[in-house]
């Protein structure tokens, strides 16, 4: 093994999502993730604390460019429009590798109770991500929550959406998540 090489983070992730997926969470060691990926269990844990953290290695980033979005939003946007600029932002970021891992990730976080629990937890780090930045405009608490959590599920659908979608759309992650947003406020306004 070398003793570095560049991209061990992105190749450790994408070792670990197919070794959960062939043979299951909980029977995937550490070794056996960074033998794959060819780095020494040190340097898995430079980079992860745990093999439960590899699904969710970019979450701080994503809230960030959530954050980010929101608040270089105009000024008179209303916070569903806020919370598409995040949209838009955090999906500059996902690329063709963020979209082909999408239904391999999907597939191992179905699969197991502890990888479930540490998706829930990804979405309420994001929510609460977007809601400060809302609050920080000036939106009221419970509206900030609510565009949040449309925000946290316009992210997941639109991902979804993008990553088992046509091949040929190269339009990246951002149509599909704002196009999501726009139906869940179409959909929000006929609950009366």
């Amino acid at each position: 093994m070398a003793r570095w090489e560049p991209g061990a983070r992105e190749r450790l992730v994408v070792a670990a999502v197919d070794l959960f997926v062939d043979q299951g969470y909980d029977d995937t060691t550490v070794a056996q993730i960074s033998e794959r990926a060819g780095v020494t269990k040190s340097t898995f844990f430079r980079h992860f604390p745990d093999k439960r953290e590899l699904l969710v290695a970019g979450q701080e980033t994503l809230s960030s460019l959530l954050a980010e979005g929101i608040a270089s939003a105009p000024a008179g946007a209303s916070p569903l429009e806020a919370v598409a600029a995040g949209l838009e932002r955090a999906s500059s970021a996902m690329g063709p590798r963020n979209r082909d891992l999408g239904p391999r990730i999907r597939a191992a976080v179905a699969a197991s109770n502890e990888l479930q629990e540490r998706d829930a937890l990804k979405s309420v780090g994001m929510a609460a991500a977007m809601t400060a930045a809302l609050e920080a405009r000036g939106v009221p608490a419970i509206g900030a929550r609510l565009a949040s959590e449309m925000g946290v599920l316009a992210f997941k659908q639109g991902y979804a959406r993008w990553s088992e979608g046509d091949r040929s759309d190269d339009d990246g992650l951002a149509p599909h998540a704002v196009a999501t947003l726009e139906e869940l406020r179409r959909a929000a306004a006929t609950l009366g």
